[in-house]
């Protein structure tokens, strides 16, 4: 009877695991079944390389958006992945009691917290306060940025802080039996030890805003122009395929989806380029 459970179980487990591959599979079908035949329409080099987004014209080039997906992931990881490693490292190693509960609980509700609220959150404060302080419409680069990196935070904090727990308390011992200080010792011994988790969970933040759509389009400004400063407004992938996919029709409609096929090879090539770097280091 022990042994018919265990099959059983198995089985179960097993099965669920082919529903997770099988929904994959099926959304890469989906994508470049419909978006394939529209790039090749377009034509690739116009597609990806084209500046002019203007479906009314039959102008479907996505660069823009392309550049400044990239800069607003990129400025998001520069905000957020230090602010999150070193809340982790203050979490698992610094913090009194007193502290910890407060904190782990606010990070917790800020990874519960909606895109919209923190659109809101942006559009009512984050806006205003860099037109008032930088210049500008206050919708640009710097505030998607900022805004995304305040909404990857909980991500970053949660595994590295996990990850950082997980090294064997001797590795920290072993570092004070050297005579190394309580500091040197989390920093040069602890933290190197845990960097395997804290990159995941460096990876699962750049996921995270690479596909964000809602509060990225409420303070980005939308406007599919290459951007010239951090002060500019950008429209990103996701937010393109947002605006125009409930009107659009044919082509447009098709075009938009391509751009869907663009932004999943996107966070492919950073997944597999991270992943890549990451046995290199070890």
């Amino acid at each position: 009877m022990k042994n018919i459970k265990e099959k059983v179980m198995k089985l179960l487990f097993f099965l669920t695991a082919l529903v997770s591959i099988a929904a994959v599979i099926l959304i890469c079908i989906f994508l470049f079944a419909s978006g394939i035949p529209a790039i090749k329409e377009i034509g690739v080099f116009k597609f990806l390389l084209g500046t002019s987004w203007k479906p009314a014209n039959n102008l479907y080039g996505i660069l823009p958006m392309i550049v400044g997906s990239f800069y607003v992931t990129a400025g998001a990881l520069i905000i957020g992945v230090p602010i999150g490693i070193l809340t982790a490292v203050f979490m698992a190693r610094f913090a009194p009691r007193s502290i910890y509960a407060p904190l782990k609980a606010a990070v917790n509700l800020m990874a519960g917290i909606p895109s919209v609220v923190y659109g809101f959150f942006g559009l009512v404060v984050l806006v205003p306060f860099i037109r008032e302080a930088f210049g500008g419409r206050g919708m640009s680069v710097l505030t998607a940025s900022v805004l995304l990196g305040l909404m990857i935070l909980p991500t970053i904090i949660s595994v590295s802080e996990t990850s950082i727990r997980a090294v064997p308390e001797s590795y920290y011992e072993g570092g004070l039996a050297l005579g190394a200080s309580h500091e040197r010792s989390v920093f040069f011994t602890v933290l190197p030890a845990a960097k395997s988790g804290i990159f995941a969970g460096v990876v699962l933040g750049i996921g995270r805003a690479v596909g964000e759509t809602m509060a990225v389009m409420m303070v980005a400004g939308n406007q599919a122009v290459i951007p010239d400063s951090m002060l500019s407004g950008v429209r990103t992938l996701t937010t393109n395929i947002v605006l125009e996919m409930g009107y659009s029709t044919d082509l447009h409609r098709e075009a938009l989806i391509g751009t869907a096929v663009v932004l999943f090879v996107f966070i492919l090539i950073i997944t597999l380029s991270l992943s890549l770097f990451k046995r290199r280091v070890k």
